[in-house]
């Protein structure tokens, strides 16, 4: 369970809803298969925690919900998952410390994503051709889209793991309306040896691609999107990670937290609130009956 205050309806309900089950379950063993990820204080999730006894690991007070990543709000599941966080984590600390001495490359994205914005772009979809990196691009959208989306602001982020989305949304990229740019995740190095192999008798025509891995095809299909698309008066910019694994993700990772402050601010916005959302939940409650 992950909840800084606890009392937030979505996150509480399922957790009401699985902790019924855990308890029909394993009885009065149930708290002793359950961590929570919290506030340091306060809170309901906190009363709860001190009445059951459940494990506890804390959010820091000056870290907001989509900057958390790299707090046990993150690394928890992603060690669950199998993958290891502190390789992942020192990837961050290594991106922190080669931006203290010279982060070019991250202000002239920030100031090239500014300069689009200024020109009148509305949307940016962020694409990959690694479906690996679907969730982290979804991580993307809401922080830049939580801290740039304010005062008739912002870019609007959208995610797309391309080709498949390129089946329903690529028409609209190569020839709808003007308003969008498209940000590129590229991993350099393969990751999968698969590659196909020669058919006797050829009958779905495809014995051309014979002795080609699908990292090439799938190169070979970002770079023609890429000129396509580029052909049909869309920015695109591209970010390149050498390999796919812990270090380079943690890197991406400290990158993404640190353009988003530097661009929400060069904007004129607080990166660091949400209060349309505020919005919502009362709106919500309202109509719930709290």
């Amino acid at each position: 369970m992950i909840s800084k205050s606890g009392s937030t309806l979505e996150t509480a309900l399922a957790f009401r809803m699985l902790r019924e089950l855990m308890e029909e379950m394993y009885e009065e063993d149930a708290s002793g298969h359950i961590i929570c990820t919290t506030s340091k204080e306060g809170g309901l999730l906190n009363k709860l925690i001190a009445q059951k006894g459940y494990r506890k690991f804390v959010i820091p007070d000056n870290v907001g919900g989509r900057y958390s990543v790299l707090t046990p709000v993150g690394l928890l599941p992603i060690a669950v998952a199998g993958i290891d966080i502190r390789t992942l984590f020192y990837g961050a600390v290594s991106a922190y410390n080669s931006y203290e001495e010279n982060a070019e490359d991250l202000l002239e994205y920030a100031a090239l994503r500014n300069a689009i914005h200024e020109s009148g772009k509305t949307i940016d979809v962020f694409a990959t051709f690694e479906p690996e990196l679907t969730s982290l691009g979804g991580w993307i959208q809401q922080l830049l889209g939580e801290s740039e989306g304010k005062e008739g602001k912002g870019i609007f982020p959208t995610v797309a793991t391309f080709s498949t989305d390129l089946h329903s949304i690529g028409q609209f990229i190569q020839q709808g309306k003007r308003s969008l740019m498209e940000t590129f995740i590229i991993v350099e190095k393969p990751f999968s040896k698969l590659q196909v192999n020669k058919l006797e008798g050829n009958d779905d025509e495809l014995n051309y691609l014979a002795g080609k891995s699908f990292h090439e095809i799938n190169t070979k299909a970002r770079e023609g999107t890429t000129e396509a698309h580029s052909e049909g008066d869309v920015p695109i910019v591209k970010i390149s990670l050498p390999a796919l694994n812990e270090e380079n993700i943690g890197q991406l990772i400290y990158f993404f937290e640190l353009l988003t402050g530097i661009f929400v601010y060069s904007l004129g916005v607080n990166p660091f609130n949400q209060p349309g959302v505020e919005d919502y939940k009362k709106a919500m409650y309202r109509l719930l009956g709290k």
